[in-house]
């Protein structure tokens, strides 16, 4: 953590600046920031006189790039076959869309899985017994966990998954353990009557075992999902979005690491879902300019009205590779200090990633190669 680290002792201010960071602008400027650690190390405000963003050309694979996922249209009978979106070391990006039952039971053997439920409804079942989903649903399985999905309704998947290593839950500090969301909020699965029908299914069951990217077929004379009981820390669970309580200030607009929704070793997934806007008259009420000097930056629209972007649909992923100054567009900036309406109305998932990803041949085929362009004015 920052805290912990011996930064470079610089304390200094010049020219014309305000005291407080995002709020109290000088007249006429735009702020940007350059921090260290995300938002959580040493940091340094500069103030512009015209947007930081306003560029006339961008060249070259650092441009931001936005992808139109809802566009990837074929179904997929298997999670291992759905399309790689962006991926690194530390985790796998996929978007799968599903039209029925899982014919085979899956399992990852390469790291703990996060799938966030973009559309449709329908039940999980797993070795814990059965936990039904609809949009808007993170399901958290732990790694090696068996499981398939039995969609009610055609479902479309953003799968997140933490390679050889964990999710958790990020350290609320003096916000105390119930702040963004009560843990009682999560949700396990239960071994009810749905379940015990599910067991009952008889015939071969294949197991599609991920490692290392391979994947391996187990296949069993009965249902391997027939434990009748278990106990424990440790179990799948389910955390819809609009339990999230956003963490808000009248005063300041708060960095998007306040959203951490879970953590990993090399990466962060956070949530954006409805909040009031600042009310204090010189507090920003956008999105402030600033350096993604450390981590790529990836936003997957799930619903409602992006106010910090033009052009975005539901379906669409933006991504920007640490190394420029990115933020809010011209036509979000004409609202950067009063707000035309209350509170946000927006769902989206943010990725952050301490090591550079490489984009997949699918999110390539979906790519709007317009938008870099879109910060023109």
């Amino acid at each position: 953590m920052a805290g912990s680290r011996n930064w470079i002792p610089v304390r200094g201010a010049q020219g014309t600046h305000s005291r407080q960071a995002h709020a109290d602008l000088p007249e006429g400027t735009y702020e940007r920031e350059i921090s260290k650690e995300g938002f959580f190390g040493p940091a340094a405000f500069l103030h512009h006189r015209r947007p930081p963003t306003g560029w006339v050309k961008f060249e070259g694979p650092l441009r931001p790039r936005a992808f139109d996922l809802a566009r990837l249209q074929e179904a997929q009978a298997s999670p291992w076959a759905a399309p790689v979106v962006l991926r690194n070391a530390a985790t796998e990006v996929r978007f799968w869309k599903l039209g029925a039952a899982m014919p085979a039971l899956a399992r990852n053997a390469d790291g703990d899985q996060l799938l966030f439920v973009h559309q449709g409804g329908g039940d999980l079942f797993c070795d814990y017994g059965r936990i039904a989903y609809a949009a808007g649903d993170y399901l958290y399985l732990p790694r090696g966990t068996m499981w398939r999905l039995h969609p009610a309704a055609p479902t479309a998947i953003l799968m997140i998954e933490a390679t050889n290593t964990h999710y958790t839950l990020p350290d609320r500090g003096l916000l105390g353990g119930h702040a963004f969301f009560d843990p009682a909020m999560l949700d396990i699965p239960q071994m009810d009557a749905a379940f015990r029908d599910h067991q009952a299914l008889e015939g071969e069951f294949p197991v599609e075992i991920k490692k290392r990217g391979q994947v391996s077929i187990a296949t069993y004379p009965y249902n391997p999902l027939d434990a009748v009981g278990w106990h424990g820390e440790l179990a799948p669970v389910r955390l819809n979005i609009k339990d999230l309580r956003p963490l808000v200030s009248h005063r300041y607009h708060l960095p998007p690491s306040v959203h951490t929704t879970f953590l990993s070793d090399r990466f962060v997934v956070c949530t954006f879902a409805p909040r009031p806007f600042e009310t204090d008259p010189g507090a920003l009420k956008v999105p402030f300019f600033h350096n993604n000097d450390d981590f790529d930056e990836v936003l997957f629209y799930h619903a409602g009205d992006f106010f910090s972007r033009d052009n975005i649909d539901a379906g669409m992923m933006t991504f920007h590779p640490s190394g420029f100054t990115h933020g809010p567009h011209p036509k979000a900036l004409k609202n950067m200090l009063v707000q035309a309406k209350p509170a946000t109305d927006e769902y989206a998932v943010m990725i952050d990633t301490r090591d550079p990803l490489e984009v997949g041949e699918a999110a390539q085929a979906v790519e709007n190669t317009a938008y870099v362009d879109s910060w023109k004015g």
